[in-house]
């Protein structure tokens, strides 16, 4: 019995130590550069996709003449 005691003791302070994080956290008026974040991923992405466009037809003429260059025993 004291043992689940101690654990439901450990679990309280747990929680009381992660809503107190909560609290400061919140209360911060810094929060990261989100948007920032955010438009160079999308922006990632679409040069991703341009240059994806125009090197997938070149890749996949490199790949097949690869392929069709291996002969085996």
């Amino acid at each position: 019995m004291k043992e689940l005691q101690r654990h439901r003791r450990r679990v309280g302070d747990a929680a009381a130590a992660f809503a107190a994080r909560v609290v400061e956290w919140a209360r911060r008026p810094e929060r990261g550069d989100v948007p920032g974040w955010v438009l160079i991923t999308i922006m990632t992405a679409g040069l991703v996709a341009a240059l994806w466009l125009v090197a997938e037809p070149l890749l996949s003429d490199l790949f097949v003449s690869a392929v069709s260059g291996v002969s085996g025993p």
